[in-house]
């Protein structure tokens, strides 16, 4: 897996250097931070920028890349052991997914479900999340009915995300809860939306047809993390 961009990199070198296999720079490194690569790694490539453009898909990369082990997606059987879930139905944007990645990390959550999908771009995840996919199990469920039937067997209260829901500032949402966001266009699908306990919403003082998934979400994780 490769990574790229002088910030997602530094926060790797300073917290998973033990994830960093080969590190490929395209401009003059401080001698300082060189000889921190050097302890991690003495796989350490210097490459022209063309080079550093291939890598990285012509993505903005700060002049640092590295190629790192991959993430590992989490067993579904641990996750919901937890008891605050997002699951992200159908939701295939890497950009929303990452925030929401951050959102759900720092409010608290124990895990992200994609559910309704086969696979998922673990590479662009890592670098729009800004690392926090390491720190969340992600869990890749492509049946969304049967994962709702798993997570209800262990106690869990499903909630939804829809605009013709109730006010999230007037839910209780329990002890085990999973949050399901719905995809970026078409939302939750009805057959789905039916199988879930509750549908919450967030009301707006003025009139706009929705909110970015990802910052509803982060709405969403406020309200069940902090009442």
């Amino acid at each position: 897996m490769i990574i790229y961009g002088k910030q997602l990199f530094l926060h790797l070198l300073k917290n998973y250097p033990q994830k960093i296999i080969t590190v490929f720079l395209s401009k003059k490194c401080d001698p300082k931070l060189f000889s921190q690569i050097a302890k991690v790694t003495n796989k350490i490539c210097s490459v022209d920028d063309r080079k550093a453009q291939a890598l990285c898909h012509g993505g903005n990369h700060q002049g640092f890349i590295a190629e790192i082990a991959d993430i590992e997606l989490a067993d579904f059987n641990d996750v919901k052991k937890g008891t605050f879930l997002i699951i992200l139905n159908e939701v295939t944007d890497v950009g929303n997914i990452g925030a929401i990645i951050r959102s759900a990390y720092a409010f608290g959550a124990d895990g992200i479900i994609l559910s309704g999908v086969k696979s998922v771009n673990l590479e662009g995840i890592l670098r729009t999340s800004s690392a926090a996919a390491f720190e969340l199990p992600i869990v890749v469920y492509p049946s969304t009915l049967d994962m709702l039937n798993e997570l209800k067997q262990v106690g869990f209260c499903i909630f939804g995300a829809d605009m013709g829901g109730i006010d999230v500032r007037e839910v209780d949402f329990g002890t085990k809860k999973a949050l399901m966001m719905g995809s970026e266009g078409s939302g939750i699908p009805a057959k789905i939306k039916e199988r879930l306990d509750k549908i919450v919403s967030i009301k707006m003082e003025r009139p706009f047809d929705s909110l970015n998934v990802s910052a509803a979400a982060a709405i969403f994780c406020d309200r069940i993390a902090n009442g």
